[in-house]
């Protein structure tokens, strides 16, 4: 519509300054109004007006733009006037904006002095057009051809030096400068074609405007940083203005030969700026070298003492620079580093793998990612080999640099202190053996190696904590010490000693299931030999389990099945050596579970005796009988001695069995007719030991009615030596009460005669080992009828032994060839019909 309107005034359809005019008009109020409602809803969105100032002022420039387009139609005679001074209106209103659009400039005294540098570059622009010799025969159009050239300047200074430049700027600005331009041309040209083309001019210039400064839905431009030096290298704007004053100023020269006063005023002016702007950049120059030089310090102060080692390599890795702290890191001197490849520097081991990591940086892997990390040995100034890690940066792309920059640092105390970690982690710290997460890994190793062949020996030390608790852990720990020292003098090179951990080690052997039994035997009798320590020699005794890695799924089942076999090892006693099969864990499962029902057994009455008869061997006359324990256990039947008494020892509770049998074996021998056949019972040395076990004999005798003479205390012959002097003191008690005491198993120990001449017991019970012997037995015959004992012959299963005891001169005989256990009812029946 605009146009058209235009265009009819160029015709004549339309008086030209009234088309003219109404274009101008219409244009601006349109452009304006479109900004200032693009302002306020900036404002009403960002709730601030910081944001919408720039849009305001070109918007007002825009409405200026349009009132100075109505001064030729309305005040023809003062068209020039008018015209300057909306001219100058809308060079405030759109260096304002310009400078103040969102991404121009970064606070106002950026601003100023882009402003200033568009004065200064105005006024070499003003000074030329001013010699022109065509301005001096219009004096009247010049401060319009000067506001023209300084608003058109400053804007252009305003957009050009923004980067990136935002599309606001960028289009008000170009809009700026069209409009002040074909605004002059109105001045110059105030009708016809070229009139109506300012006037198109002007209208365009508001478009674009318009266009910028109402758009809000654009991201906002990234910015790019720059550095000070490329800040100053873009700032030709001292030059421009000065080749354009030097020109104007010689074209004048030649062409007019003479300059007026204004001229010279002019030109002084000029100088002045173009010197102010000079002084400004040397003070730019100067505070940047400054700068410069500040950072310069602070980086040689960190480079010096940075505890990496920085080089810098070119696109031939070349070193073409390394930090001052090589001498002081790695004792580097320069001629030794640079100009030579880096590769030269790397261990040949590490060198295939540093090409590869330095290659993938070449090629420009990963992008954008972190520095990339490359671990080698390099070689120091000493020509000794440094484990080092060192990261790399691709800085090609910086000009400044381009090049790759490398920082190494010595990683050798770090790599040292973490093997000797991984070291301790896998090692015992007392005994200086493999501890059980180096066993496992071993163990896990020798099975995939050696394709399931080996055994695994798991040892366990009996007496330790009583060597702890009497001696103090000093002497414990010194006695592990010496353990380990053993283990390693008895295991093969191939073979591996480790501790589980308190008093259990191990030892991991890739030998099969015969030799593996030897070494088991041959740790069981060097670690049961006493230990001499410092003033104190104790002694051990240790229990080995064994098991095969071909008899497990893994591992772990290896270890349990060796600590299995160790288990019942120690169960079935000391310094034994068992493996593992089913039948082991069968058992132990079997006495978990007697160990649990054992001690309520005698509460529920599933405790028994049973007896058997001692009779004379000269007549077969009973003299009396043996009180024998049995567990009836309702689910396993009857379970013998053999099994129920190291249960119950292990239990703690022997002396308990030991009082019940004595009690529940006097109460039915009162039942019994007669009373010329006496009870013999078994009583532990825990029971016997006891300060009150005479006191409750005599209780029970008392309780049952019956003769102190009738119950004999048997005490075996293997127990002698654990306290002789505590035995003979309660035996002694036992027969102030009148209760005998016999030595029982005689001759399967080693009790010497003064021990046996110290013993208060009335009968020796031969053991059955000596009951072939004649010759041995005749000599204990005589023995212990000149000490006044009896003399009863144990084992006896023929006739025949029967008959070489009685010969030998025992008095007294017990075994199947006189009469079996049995139970009360059955042996007081057999006791009935021997009689007489």
């Amino acid at each position: 519509m605009i146009a058209m309107l235009l265009l009819a005034g160029a015709l004549g359809a339309v008086p030209a300054p009234a088309a003219l005019a109404w274009a101008i008009g219409a244009a601006g109020l349109c452009a304006g109004a479109l900004l200032i409602r693009a302002a306020l809803a900036i404002h009403r969105a960002e709730q601030t007006f910081a944001a919408c100032r720039g849009t305001g002022f070109v918007g007002l420039g825009a409405l200026a733009t349009g009132l100075t387009g109505l001064v030729p139609w309305l005040l023809p005679d003062h068209r020039i006037t008018g015209l300057t001074v909306g001219l100058a209106v809308i060079a405030v209103c759109q260096v304002v904006g310009t400078s103040l659009l969102p991404g121009a400039a970064r606070g106002w005294a950026v601003r100023l002095r882009r402003a200033y540098d568009g004065v200064g570059l105005g006024v070499s622009l003003g000074f030329a057009i001013y010699l022109v010799p065509a301005a001096a025969d219009r004096p009247d159009v010049v401060p319009a051809l000067l506001i023209t050239a300084g608003g058109v300047a400053i804007v252009t200074v305003m957009v050009l030096r923004q980067r990136p430049r935002p599309y606001a700027a960028l289009w008000c600005g170009s809009g700026s400068a069209v409009i002040l331009l074909s605004l002059t041309g109105l001045v110059l040209e105030p009708s016809g074609p070229l009139a109506m083309l300012a006037g198109l001019g002007v209208v365009a210039g508001l478009t674009v405007s318009a266009a910028g400064g109402s758009r809000r839905d654009l991201a906002p431009p990234v910015l790019e940083p720059r550095h000070p030096d490329q800040y100053l290298a873009s700032y030709p704007l001292l030059a421009v203005p000065a080749a354009v004053g030097v020109i104007a100023a010689i074209w004048h020269l030649l062409t007019v030969r003479a300059f007026g006063t204004e001229a010279v005023l002019f030109g002084l002016l000029m100088v002045s700026v173009l010197v102010t702007r000079e002084l400004l950049v040397v003070r730019d120059i100067r505070r940047y070298a400054s700068r410069l030089r500040v950072a310069e310090a602070h980086f040689r102060s960190l480079v010096a003492g940075a505890t990496d080692l920085t080089l810098v390599l070119d696109e031939s890795l070349v070193v073409r620079w390394q930090s001052p702290a090589a001498a002081r890191l790695f004792g580097l001197r320069d001629e030794q580093v640079l100009g030579r490849e880096f590769r030269e520097l790397i261990h040949p081991e590490d060198a295939p793998d540093a090409a590869a990591v330095i290659g993938s940086v070449l090629a420009g892997e990963p992008e954008g990612g972190p520095p990339v990390l490359l671990s080698a040995r390099l070689r120091d100034g000493a020509r000794l080999w440094r484990e080092t890690e060192s990261t790399i940066a691709d800085q090609r792309s910086v000009p400044e640099v381009a090049a790759l920059v490398v920082h190494v640092r010595d990683v050798g105390e770090r790599r040292h202190l973490e093997r000797t970690l991984h070291k301790l982690s896998f090692l015992d710290q007392l005994t200086g053996l493999a501890n059980r997460r180096a066993l496992m890994r071993d163990l896990l190793a020798m099975r995939r190696r050696a394709g399931q062949r080996g055994t695994l020996l798991v040892i366990d030390l009996q007496g330790l904590a009583e060597i702890n608790d009497s001696r103090g852990r000093e002497i414990g720990d010194a006695v592990l010490i010496e353990v380990a020292r053993r283990l390693r003098a008895l295991v093969g090179e191939g073979d591996m000693a480790g501790r589980l951990g308190g008093d259990e080690f191990a030892v991991l052997t890739g030998e099969s299931a015969v030799p593996a039994y030897a070494l088991a035997s041959r740790i069981v009798t060097a670690l049961g030999e006493p230990y001499a320590l410092p003033g104190a020699t104790v002694d051990l005794h240790t229990n080995v389990g064994l098991a095969e890695l071909a008899g497990a799924a893994d591992s772990d089942e290896v270890l349990r099945f060796a600590d299995l076999a160790r288990q019942r090892a120690r169960q079935l006693g000391r310094d034994r050596v068992e493996w593992y099969d089913q039948d082991v864990e069968i058992q132990l499962h079997r006495r978990m579970e007697l160990e649990q029902q054992l001690l309520g057994a005698a509460d529920r009455g599933e405790l028994d005796l049973v007896f058997q008869p001692v009779s004379g061997l000269a007549d077969a006359r009973p003299a009396g009988v043996e009180a024998l324990l049995r567990w009836r256990h309702p689910q396993l039947g009857t379970i013998m001695p053999a099994e129920v008494l190291p249960i119950a020892a292990a239990l703690g509770i022997t002396a308990e069995l030991d009082e019940w049998v004595l009690d529940e074996g006097c109460r039915i021998l009162t039942a019994w007719a007669g009373d010329e056949v006496w009870l013999s019972v078994n009583i532990g040395p825990r029971e016997l030991l006891t300060a009150r076990f005479p006191e409750r004999v005599a209780a029970i005798l008392g309780r049952h009615g019956l003769a102190p003479d009738r119950l004999i205390v048997e005490v075996a012959e293997t127990w002698i030596a654990e306290d002789v002097p505590g035995i003979v003191a309660a035996l002694a008690g036992l027969r102030n009460l009148g209760v005998r005491a016999a030595l029982d198993d005689f001759g399967a120990g080693q009790t010497s005669l003064s021990h046996l001449r110290r013993l208060p017991v009335d009968m020796l019970k031969l053991s059955p080992s000596l009951v072939g012997n004649t010759s041995v037995v005749e000599v204990v015959v005589s023995l212990g009828r000149r000490l006044g004992m009896d003399i009863v012959a144990k084992g006896l299963e023929t006739a025949g032994q029967s008959e070489a005891a009685l010969k030998a001169g025992c008095r007294f005989g017990q075994g199947f060839a006189l009469g079996r256990p049995g139970p009360a009812e059955r042996v007081e029946a057999y006791l009935e019909s021997h009689r007489s």
